[in-house]
């Protein structure tokens, strides 16, 4: 796998020689976050070696370096999941490559659906915390003394002081956001009534199908990482209703200018 790892690498510093120290993950609905930053290459996944393709709607499929707020980033226009049929070694396969190129803060973001019922569609939420049970460990199998150690510590996976020059953002720019716990599962269903009441129970705010095992692989090789979630369905509405994908995309694209408001001063505050 490192090897995989270290050929992607290699083939991008020599399309893109500048080493970005941040790394952005865009996720459903979001993507045209990548129109705030100063485009200096765009790469599509297919010409990566090694690289996962994007299937999902809303997952442009494309990693773009340049300048945002005068720092070098390079973003995902599009992600991962396991339930496109990809093992966990391969959802997170751009976050290791992130970290050969020089990449130390990663940012990401999801649509997620909530459990907290003080959330409203359309909130975002500062991911405080997350359960990892519901979805394959990243870390499983021999592990890349290279990358990381074997048992890596996750007593902080979001960093403690990026969240708060978050919030010192949000408040400045007066965008109200949530806080909370989220929660990953594999999909690519979404949740039934009961599965929402069994996340909520376990402490869950959110519960989305991506995020985590791309923080666990981070952390694993010593970045540091803030995510938040856009809020785009209430799971535990009394209400019958049926989720959609269109809907969540809708919600997303709705909230995305504040999203990336706060992405966009966190850079600058890095």
């Amino acid at each position: 796998m490192i090897e995989k790892i270290q050929e992607a690498a290699v083939y991008l510093q020599q399309q893109y020689s500048d080493k970005p120290n941040i790394g952005i993950v865009l996720g459903s609905g979001l993507g045209t976050f990548a129109k705030q930053i100063e485009v200096e290459k765009e790469i599509d996944y297919s010409q990566i070696p090694h690289f996962p393709i994007s299937t999902v709607k809303g997952h442009q499929g494309k990693l773009i370096f340049g300048k945002l707020e005068g720092k070098q980033v390079v973003a995902m226009s599009g992600r991962f999941h396991t339930y496109e049929g990809y093992a966990a070694d391969e959802v997170i396969f751009p976050i290791r490559v992130m970290k050969l190129l020089g990449v130390q803060y990663v940012l990401i973001s999801n649509a997620a659906g909530a459990m907290n019922s003080r959330f409203n569609i359309g909130d975002i939420m500062f991911i405080k915390d997350h359960v990892s049970f519901f979805v394959p460990n990243p870390l499983i199998g021999k592990n890349v003394d290279a990358l990381g150690p074997r048992f890596p510590d996750m007593s902080e996976p979001y960093s403690k002081q990026l969240l708060a020059k978050a919030r010192a953002i949000a408040d400045k720019q007066q965008i109200t956001v949530r806080e909370g716990v989220y929660i990953s599962v594999t999909g690519p269903t979404f949740e039934t009534k009961a599965e929402y009441n069994l996340l909520l129970a376990c402490g869950g705010d959110a519960v989305g199908m991506s995020t985590v095992q791309e923080c666990i692989a981070a952390r694993h090789m010593g970045m540091e990482v803030f995510a938040m979630s856009v809020i785009t369905d209430i799971g535990i509405m009394e209400v019958e209703k049926v989720i959609t994908h269109e809907e969540v995309l809708e919600a997303a694209n709705a909230a995305e200018p504040k999203l990336a408001s706060i992405f966009r001063d966190l850079v600058a505050a890095i």
